[in-house]
């Protein structure tokens, strides 16, 4: 058990200190210690791994390999999402790719 604080976008606890910064190896948001905890949570706005804000229409790219639930299908790294749909809830992007239809966490997405 770690003494890191939980990543503030993806709420991982799989945190780790780089120097004077934390970072969260699973979304690779890096923020200081400093910072509030909640800062991305405040505002209501979505926003990618980097921390830049995402709106509809955006076009983006995913920043890991993500396995589909219920499926042999697997979404590879480097995949261009276009025409992105933001949405309430736990997975904040609606989308649709080669493989079908699909609802993503921003945090595994990267703004192109």
């Amino acid at each position: 058990m770690s003494d890191f604080p939980p990543c503030p976008l993806c709420a991982s606890e799989n945190t780790y200190s780089d120097g004077t910064l934390y970072v969260c190896p699973d979304c690779a948001h890096e923020w200081s210690p400093d910072e509030p905890n909640d800062a991305a949570e405040t505002d209501g706005a979505v926003r990618d791994a980097n921390g830049n804000l995402l709106a509809n229409g955006d076009s983006v790219v995913l920043i890991k390999d993500l396995k589909v639930k219920g499926s042999s299908t697997t979404l590879k790294v480097g995949t261009k999402i276009k025409k992105i749909r933001l949405v309430g809830g736990d997975h904040e992007v609606d989308c649709k790719t080669d493989a079908g239809s699909f609802m993503l966490k921003a945090c595994y997405l990267r703004k192109s």
